[in-house]
């Protein structure tokens, strides 16, 4: 658990979620899963150990924000270890507010020998900027 709404798994986690999850995400692109009936899933596919991509990441971070209010929800990816870490920081960084070393240091307490991808921190601050660009469009 990253905080009480976030967890993060791997690929047999996925499939066999814990009963209080109601949404997962998974973010490995080799990987194919069948959740249960009752959970909520999606797939953003992202490639395992490489610098994340922004509309990827983007698309990610809003698919989490529409759906945590509602449902206890798990990034999960082949080993649970470095997109859906990486994916869990980006939410609590672009919706939540946190700096990156805050959102880092959380998530490598509550998941141990997490790794975040390359460069995650400077995609991150993409992300967050195409949101609020997003969010809030010129008006020129």
């Amino acid at each position: 658990m990253i905080n009480k709404r976030l967890l993060v798994g791997n690929a047999d986690d996925a499939k066999n979620p814990p009963p209080q999850v109601g949404a997962i995400l998974m973010v490995a692109e080799e990987q194919n899963v069948t959740v249960p009936a009752r959970v909520i899933y999606a797939k953003i596919p992202m490639k395992e150990f490489g610098e994340p991509a922004v509309s990827a990441l983007y698309e990610a971070v809003q698919w989490i924000e529409a759906r945590l209010p509602d449902h206890r929800l798990m990034v999960c990816c082949r080993a649970g270890m470095g997109r859906s870490v990486s994916v869990a920081i980006a939410y609590l960084c672009c919706v939540e507010g946190m700096t990156y070393a805050d959102a880092l240091k959380l998530a490598l307490t509550r998941r141990p020998g997490g790794m975040p991808l390359p460069r995650l921190d400077k995609v991150i601050e993409d992300v967050c900027h195409r949101r609020r660009t997003v969010e809030r469009p010129s008006l020129s």
